[in-house]
């Protein structure tokens, strides 16, 4: 199913009226408008009859055009903060589990190009959509140095975020990327698969500690 037509309750603070029939059909038509269009290019009125609703229930529901742009990007990074959870934590140590949510992070937002481009067009005020993936690897990179596992030199907030922009950026500009190296073109049909366990071990390899 996709992320924006999940209608569990209270998914990351959306709250209990936006999970009806109406409202979820609002959000999946401007989940579709934003991700093709923009913040900036996307029209509510589009969104309006795509939806099959008029413009005064749009507002009811979602108050402004802003107010739906985050709402429908909360329910994506709300379902990637749900799939990050249920990764098994067990008895791994900090870099195997930075190595499965790295890999975990990729494979959800391959599965969901719509949640990238909302991602790629989000602004400071919508509420930080990568704040949490990024205190979760945050954690993972300051449990290994205090085991003496990931570089002691290493800002892990720094690190977290380059790791998102690296699997994010890919997806993003996935044609232009292969467009301009002609042996990654050569094998585009498997170069995500590629790119994916090469981003994972680029950074996993790059924060581990020296003798590790």
């Amino acid at each position: 199913m996709p992320y924006y037509l999940n209608q569990t309750v209270e998914i990351c603070g959306v709250h209990r009226k936006l999970n009806n029939s109406r409202a979820l059909r609002i959000s999946a038509a401007a989940a579709e408008e934003f991700a093709k269009r923009g913040f900036a290019g996307a029209r509510i009125e589009r969104i309006a009859a795509a939806a099959r609703v008029n413009k005064q229930l749009l507002f009811y529901y979602f108050h402004s055009k802003r107010g739906l742009f985050q709402t429908v990007l909360k329910r994506g990074v709300g379902e990637l903060e749900v799939a990050l959870a249920a990764i098994p934590s067990g008895s791994g140590r900090p870099l195997q589990r930075l190595q499965e949510v790295l890999a975990a992070l990729f494979e959800f937002l391959e599965r969901h190009p719509q949640l990238v481009s909302l991602i790629s067009h989000a602004e400071r005020l919508d509420a930080a959509p990568f704040a949490a993936p990024i205190r979760r690897l945050v954690v993972l990179l300051a449990e290994g140095q205090g085991l003496g596992l990931v570089r002691d030199d290493l800002d892990p907030h720094v690190a977290a975020a380059q790791a998102l922009v690296l699997m994010l950026g890919y997806l993003r500009l996935e044609p232009i990327i292969a467009a301009s190296a002609p042996p990654l073109a050569a094998d585009e049909p498997a170069l995500r698969e590629r790119w994916r366990r090469a981003a994972v071990d680029l950074v996993v390899n790059g924060v581990r500690a020296p003798g590790v």
